[in-house]
């Protein structure tokens, strides 16, 4: 018998709403939810329920900056690896960070979540 791993792939998206734009590819031996979110803060409050479906395992979008990502393995509590794709300037927003366009959330902000 397999054990099959259960992961997720969290991107970012304007107006992404994660009730919908969401699916899964299932192959043997990995299971990938991937769910689009429109900012840090929804990236956040999803990590509960992926938990409670059997996710062990998040990739992050590039579109997460450096504080997005501090804010996600800050609200994963330790119940799961986090891992991130990274462009210190995503070529799909307009070569920016994450950080400089996400919902106005910067450093002592961030802190706060």
């Amino acid at each position: 018998m397999t054990d099959i791993i259960k992961a997720a792939f969290i991107f970012t998206s304007p107006k992404a709403d994660p009730t919908i734009h969401n699916g899964w590819v299932k192959t043997e031996g990995v299971h990938l939810k991937t769910v689009a979110v429109a900012s840090y803060q929804q990236g956040c409050d999803i990590l509960d329920d992926l938990y409670e479906e059997g996710i062990r395992t998040v990739e992050l979008c590039a579109g997460f900056g450096h504080q997005g990502v501090a804010l996600m393995v800050k609200a994963a509590k330790g119940r799961m690896q986090v891992g991130v794709v990274r462009f210190d300037t995503h070529p799909l927003m307009g070569f920016c960070s994450g950080d400089s366009r996400n919902n106005g959330i910067t450093g002592a902000d961030a802190a706060v979540v």
